[in-house]
C-alpha cells in the first residue's frame, strides 16, 4: 500500500498522549494530563486551533513566538507549494544556493546598522552557538557575559548562558568562562568587561522568560561599553525579532544601537520550517573564515535548505505587506491597556508589562486577609503553582491557550499571533476577568484545584519523580 498521510492520521486519531507516553516524553505527557492541557489539536488557521471534538481555541502562545503570521498562512503555504512544484535542487552543498542569497539580502535591508554577512541555522539555539564561536574566534578571547534571568536555548553552549538554574541542574559542567551580570545594570556590565578578556556580551533585547524590558538607553550604552572594551555586542532577537515587539528588531526602541551580531529565528519561516539567521559584520566573518581552507570551518547541513529559504522570503513579504510591526504595537496597546484597566479591580494583579506583542501579567500577594491566606498556602505547597490558577481555567472554561512565563515567577506571558483582531482581544480580556473573579472567591473551586495540584507536586518530589 502507498503511504497515505490522511489515512495514517485517521487511524491513529486520539492516540497522541499514549504515543508520547511510550516513545517521546512521558513526564511532559503526565504534566499535560494533570493540568488538563491534554487536547488533541487537529486543525489550525490564523490565531485559532481546533481539537478532535471540533472545539475552537484562541492561541495566545503562538508556538512560543513562532507564529507571528498565525498558523498555516496561505501566502507562505503557496510559496512552499510552488517550490515543490519547481522540483528545485536543495542542499547540493557544493554550490551557492540562490534562495539563501536572496533571503540574506532581504534580512540585511532590515537591520538598523550595517551588518554584512548572514549565516543560516536551524534554530535560535544554534544561532547562539554560532555567536559564541564567532565572538571567541574574532576577538581571540574566551569570556562570554550574559544576564541573570536570560534564556538563550538549551544546547550546552547556550545553556551555559542560561540565567535560570532550573534548566541547568544536572547538566554540569558548563562551558568555561561564562560571566553573569544583572539585566539593565550598566555598572555591573562595565565591571565584567573591564578585565579585557571578554569576547562578547549576549543579551535579549526583551527578556523572554518574564518580558523584562530594557531601561531606555540600556542597549545602546551596553553596545558602546562593549566597543570600549573590545568585546562584541550580541543581540538575541530570537523571540523579540521579526516584528514581534512593534519594530523589526526590539533593540530599535533605543536609538543608535550598533550590534555586532544579531540572532533571529522562531517566526522567520512563518512557522512552517526550522530556520534561524545570524547577521554579523564583515571583519568578524573574515576572522572566522580567514582562508579558503577555513571556508566551511563553521557550517550546518540543513542551514540553507531551499524550502526554509523560500518560506523566509515569503514571511518577510507578508510582514511588509501587512505592516505587522505596526500591528504588533496596536495589539500590545489594546491588550496592555485593557489589562491595566483590570488591575485596580483585582488584587492579585501586580503589574502589566508589554512591548508590542510581548505581554507579561505579573501577580503578587493581595491585600485581603482571606486571599493572602490562599496565596501563602499555595506558595508553600509549590512556588510555581499560582499562575496555573489562571492558565488552567482559561483553557478549560474559555478555550484560550496561555503559558506560565517561567520557574518561580508568578507571571503569565502572552505572545499572540500578530494577526488577532479586536474580537479576539475582547475574548481574551473578558475571559481573563472572569477567571480572576472566580479566583477571588476563597475558599472556592479554583483553590481546590490548586491544592490538589500542590499535593501532587509534593508527592512527586517525595517519590523523586
Amino acid at each position: 500500500m502507498p503511504f497515505e498521510l490522511k489515512q495514517l492520521l485517521a487511524d491513529a486519531k486520539g492516540t497522541n498522549y499514549a504515543l508520547h507516553e511510550c516513545h517521546i516524553n512521558p513526564q511532559f505527557s503526565k504534566v499535560l494530563n494533570t493540568i488538563g492541557f491534554n487536547r488533541c489539536y487537529e486543525r489550525a488557521e490564523g490565531p485559532y486551533l481546533w481539537d478532535d471534538k471540533g472545539e475552537r481555541y484562541l492561541d495566545m502562545i503562538a508556538g512560543y513566538g513562532v507564529f507571528n503570521l498565525g498558523r498555516n498562512h496561505p501566502v507562505v503555504r503557496q510559496a512552499l507549494s510552488d517550490y515543490m512544484t519547481l522540483e528545485y535542487p536543495s542542499l547540493v552543498q557544493l554550490d551557492a544556493p540562490l534562495l539563501s542569497g536572496l533571503l540574506a539580502q532581504e534580512l540585511k535591508k532590515r537591520m538598523p546598522n550595517e551588518l554584512d554577512m548572514v549565516f543560516f541555522t536551524n534554530s535560535g539555539t544554534e544561532g547562539v552557538e554560532t555567536a559564541i564561536k564567532y565572538a571567541r574566534c574574532a576577538t581571540r578571547r574566551s569570556v562570554i557575559v550574559h544576564c541573570k534571568k536570560a534564556f538563550h536555548g538549551l544546547t550546552l553552549g547556550a545553556l551555559s548562558l542560561n540565567g535560570d538554574e532550573s534548566f541547568r541542574e544536572g547538566f554540569e559542567p558548563f562551558l568555561p568562562d561564562c560571566r553573569i551580570v544583572p539585566y539593565n545594570e550598566l555598572a555591573a556590565l562595565e565591571q565584567a568587561l573591564a578585565t579585557n578578556d571578554v569576547a562578547g556580551f549576549i543579551v535579549e533585547s526583551i527578556q523572554g522568560k518574564g518580558v523584562n524590558l530594557p531601561s531606555p538607553g540600556y542597549l545602546r550604552d551596553a553596545a558602546a561599553l562593549c566597543r570600549k572594551h573590545g568585546a562584541l555586542f550580541i543581540a538575541d532577537e530570537v523571540q523579540s525579532g521579526m516584528g514581534r515587539s512593534g519594530r523589526f528588531l526590539a533593540l530599535e526602541f533605543d536609538e543608535d544601537v550598533d550590534p555586532d551580531i544579531v540572532i533571529l529565528s522562531k517566526a522567520l519561516s512563518g512557522g512552517y520550517l526550522p530556520i534561524g539567521a545570524v547577521l554579523t559584520r564583515r571583519w568578524i566573518y573574515d576572522q572566522v573564515f580567514s582562508s579558503m581552507e577555513r571556508g566551511v570551518v563553521h557550517s550546518s547541513t540543513f542551514g540553507q535548505g531551499g524550502m526554509a529559504m523560500a518560506a523566509g522570503l515569503a514571511t518577510l513579504s507578508i510582514i511588509d505587506e501587512l505592516n505587522l510591526c505596526h500591528r504588533a504595537e496596536q495589539i500590545g496597546e489594546k491588550l496592555g491597556e485593557g489589562l491595566q484597566a483590570l488591575q485596580s479591580r483585582h488584587q492579585f494583579i501586580k503589574e502589566i508589562r508589554w512591548r508590542g506583542g510581548m505581554i507579561a501579567i505579573e501577580f503578587g500577594r493581595p491585600q485581603s486577609l482571606a486571599l493572602r491566606t490562599g496565596w501563602d498556602m499555595i506558595h508553600k505547597l509549590d512556588a510555581n503553582l499560582f499562575p496555573q490558577a489562571i492558565t488552567i481555567p482559561l483553557l478549560q472554561d474559555h478555550n484560550i491557550l496561555t503559558q506560565v512565563a517561567g520557574h518561580n515567577i508568578d507571571i503569565i506571558k502572552l505572545l499572540p499571533p500578530l494577526i488577532i483582531d479586536d474580537e479576539d482581544i475582547r475574548w481574551f480580556l473578558s475571559s481573563f476577568e472572569q477567571v480572576m473573579q472566580k479566583l477571588e472567591k476563597f475558599p472556592g473551586p479554583a483553590w481546590e484545584v490548586l491544592t490538589r495540584l500542590g499535593k501532587i507536586a509534593i508527592s512527586n518530589r517525595v517519590k523523586g519523580v
